[in-house]
């Protein structure tokens, strides 16, 4: 299958904070997204978190099926999907099309857009996860498909919705500023100052720092974003990545190897496995396995206001020991995953 990134320049900066922009749209790239549709989308999935503290959810999206369809191994993303689904009031088919999966379609030598086709007969909105890079573009953006697709993941691409609640969760802890009306965070916990990232781990394969980088850095921060890359030699942060940010303004690259200086002066330690399965050999995997981890020595020399984040499964890159630290925000992290999924799914469905 090949790329469709040309496509994506027709729907670059149309989701807005009118809430019609959103109504039956795909969502396949950060780079849909403009500053007033990521507070509009914020402000949604912070109402949805008091909605399900106080009364555990409502049903708005009532008579509404979701598609599951995950080609991929998934557990976070397609449960908080489902559970986000649920929590509105409506319900989901799931399709496990991977190896040894529930689906007969790519065994009989279906092409990915009959198979959503198809799906799309009994559903209202799909969310799909492929291994190939651009193939949720390819059936997203094609003449096949006439409902909304959301990208959970399109192999080493980009995967839109965990930067988005990622982005959620450190304008939460935070307490960001966006520079757009009524974007400013008059919180007493509100940040000052520049806002420094560091990214860790398996740069190369990580879709969520791909997808995370670029988001942050086309947003419009009330805030110089310092990035910083720490990966190890063969892992270093796609070429492509770091020309989409350097177009951005207000922000800084740096590239380091030793994670004891990445995280002097930062904000946010957000740390990737290094991914044994996007490896061509176990030797390779081996190399850099372990390559960096986050334990609670290294915790005591980090800032006392710094968040760790993750977007988990985690393997052996954060010790266990950090958990009970309140700077780890890992859990808090994906159960904001739901939040955002239900506030995404509730705009694209026309019912925030």
């Amino acid at each position: 299958m090949t790329s469709a990134s040309n496509d994506l320049s027709a729907i670059t900066n149309t989701l807005k904070d009118d809430v019609s922009s959103w109504e039956g749209q795909n969502l396949i790239s950060v780079t849909q997204m403009t500053t007033s549709g990521i507070l509009r989308l914020f402000k949604t999935a912070q109402s949805m978190r008091d909605l399900v503290r106080s009364k555990g959810g409502d049903d708005r999206l009532k008579h509404k099926v979701l598609a599951s369809v995950f080609y991929e191994a998934s557990t976070r993303t397609s449960c908080s999907f489902q559970a986000a689904m649920m929590r509105l009031g409506g319900t989901f088919l799931h399709v496990d099309g991977g190896k040894g999966g529930n689906t007969s379609a790519s065994k009989k030598g279906e092409s990915l857009e009959d198979t959503i086709r198809c799906l799309e007969c009994y559903t209202d909105v799909t969310v799909l996860r492929h291994p190939t890079t651009g193939s949720v573009q390819q059936v997203a953006l094609g003449d096949g498909t006439v409902k909304p697709v959301i990208n959970a993941g399109d192999g080493v691409g980009e995967h839109p919705t965990q930067a988005l609640l990622d982005f959620f969760t450190i304008f939460d802890e935070l307490g960001l500023s966006l520079d757009i009306d009524n974007g400013s965070n008059t919180a007493d916990n509100s940040h000052s100052g520049p806002l420094v990232v560091v990214l860790l781990g398996d740069l190369k394969h990580g879709r969520t720092v791909h997808s995370l980088a670029k988001l942050l850095a086309r947003s419009s921060l009330k805030h110089e974003l310092v990035l910083r890359y720490c990966a190890p030699a063969s892992l270093e942060m796609p070429a492509h990545v770091k020309e989409y940010v350097e177009q951005c303004t207000n922000v800084k690259q740096e590239e380091y190897s030793d994670m004891s200086e990445a995280v002097k002066g930062a904000n946010v330690l957000y740390v990737t496995r290094v991914q044994k399965e996007r490896f061509e050999t176990a030797e390779d995997y081996e190399k850099v396995k372990g390559a960096y981890v986050v334990n609670t020595a290294l915790m005591k020399t980090a800032p006392q206001d710094m968040i760790v984040m993750h977007p988990l499964p985690r393997v052996d890159e954060i010790s266990t020991d950090v958990d009970s630290d309140p700077r780890a925000c890992y859990f808090r992290q994906m159960e904001n995953g739901m939040f955002v999924r239900m506030a995404i799914l509730a705009l694209i469905l026309g019912a925030p």
